[in-house]
């Protein structure tokens, strides 16, 4: 199980990340997310949707009301230019991260 606190820290480039391919809807965004993580991420409406709102109101979403395939009323998000230039940042910023433990992680020694 994934902590918390790396959950809320990685959901705004995922979710960018998710969005870069297209618009889509809540529910949507939360299977892709399960999908890609083989499951190790299940995130929940009521989490998703307070960090959608959030990253609206900050500029790098837009959001509309639009009939689904199947009919239904559902609010599809798309990422902005300005949230283009944030999933490069922060793009940047993990794959700093990512670099630092790949040299410090190494097989761990045998406790014999």
């Amino acid at each position: 199980m994934i902590s918390k606190t790396l959950v809320a820290a990685s959901t705004k480039p995922i979710i960018l990340s998710v969005l870069i391919s297209g618009e889509d809807y809540g529910y949507q965004i939360i299977q892709r997310v399960k999908e890609i993580s083989g499951g190790t991420l299940e995130w929940s409406d009521n989490m998703l949707y307070p960090v959608l709102r959030r990253l609206e109101k900050g500029g790098l979403l837009v959001s509309r009301w639009k009939i689904s395939k199947k009919g239904r009323l559902r609010r599809y998000y798309r990422i902005t230019e300005q949230g283009r230039e944030e999933l490069d940042s922060e793009r940047r910023q993990w794959m700093s991260v990512h670099q630092a433990l790949s040299k410090l992680w190494k097989p761990l020694p045998s406790l014999k």
